[in-house]
């Protein structure tokens, strides 16, 4: 129940954001001074160099106060995009392989890869494992969001659990992570757990809520008043190629209505009373 003309608004805001954070979340834990140096540099996109996370703040941030000029239910979009991430990131994860990146340790599993850019050494897929992850993640949510959500919000919040659990363990085997300028740690490792730390806080916090716009639990649609759709009982027997062998709408209306139409016929001339010479006389 989402007005599709004011969700496209917060999409393209959310798309644009999401661009610019993605450049910026990546400068801003780059190694060295290539970027204070020569801030020009930061608007050379094309030559590479963006962050999943940065998209997803940028996303969130700008989408969700697009959303919120335009009268929608912020987490009720925000269960909507989730999926629409997962998606995303599980496709855009093969950018990597195209660039030859976001590989591994060493290892000799059947499907580790090599590349120049390894020095023909074979590692980790890692874009391979978060890609499979958040197909995986799509299914397992979509499925959720249709049949067990009770709450505006609740299937973005097990998205971030998710996502920053499969990325917190990813990149750890990978070599190429943006790493914080006062520790020795990775920059996705610490967001990713601060996301499910998170996630899972409000996942508690909210775990008696019932509270939906859309789709979701039956019992809480039925609670809160909302009707799911009806389903034309003539096409419930058909397929793409027209009606089943046998199934014929008239032929049903006609054989809820009882006795054949012959019988009926033959039983109102029974109840008639028989004509003879003497009645005519």
């Amino acid at each position: 129940n989402i007005d599709a003309s004011a969700l496209f608004d917060a999409i393209i805001v959310g798309m644009i954001g999401s661009i610019i954070c993605a450049r910026l979340y990546y400068v801003a834990f780059y190694p060295g001074d290539k970027y204070i140096n020569n801030p020009m540099e930061i608007l050379k996109i094309h030559d590479g160099g963006i962050a999943i996370y940065g998209s997803l703040i940028g996303a969130l941030v700008f989408g969700g106060i697009m959303a919120k000029m335009r009268k929608l239910r912020v987490p009720a979009v925000l269960d909507v995009a989730s999926l629409g991430f997962l998606i995303g990131q599980a496709i855009g994860r093969w950018g990597n392989f195209i660039n030859q990146e976001c590989f591994g340790t060493p290892t000799l599993l059947p499907w580790g890869r090599s590349s120049d850019n390894t020095g023909n050494i074979t590692v980790h897929p890692c874009f391979l494992y978060e890609s499979l992850l958040c197909l995986a993640g799509f299914v397992v949510l979509h499925v959720f969001n249709k049949k067990w959500r009770r709450y505006d919000g609740q299937t973005f919040l097990l998205y971030i659990v998710w996502y920053g659990t499969a990325r917190f363990f990813i990149e750890g085997m990978r070599t190429d992570s943006l790493m914080l300028h006062v520790m020795n740690l990775r920059v996705s490792q610490v967001v990713a757990a601060a996301c499910v730390v998170a996630g899972l806080t409000l996942l508690f916090i909210f775990r008696r809520r019932t509270s939906l716009s859309g789709c979701g639990s039956a019992e809480v649609m039925e609670a809160v008043g909302l009707e799911k759709p009806e389903v034309d009982p003539a096409l419930e027997k058909s397929t793409i190629f027209g009606d089943l062998p046998g199934h014929s709408p008239a032929a049903d209306h006609s054989a809820g209505q009882g006795e054949p139409i012959g019988d009926e016929e033959s039983a109102s001339e029974e109840g008639k009373p028989e004509s003879t010479e003497n009645e005519e006389g």
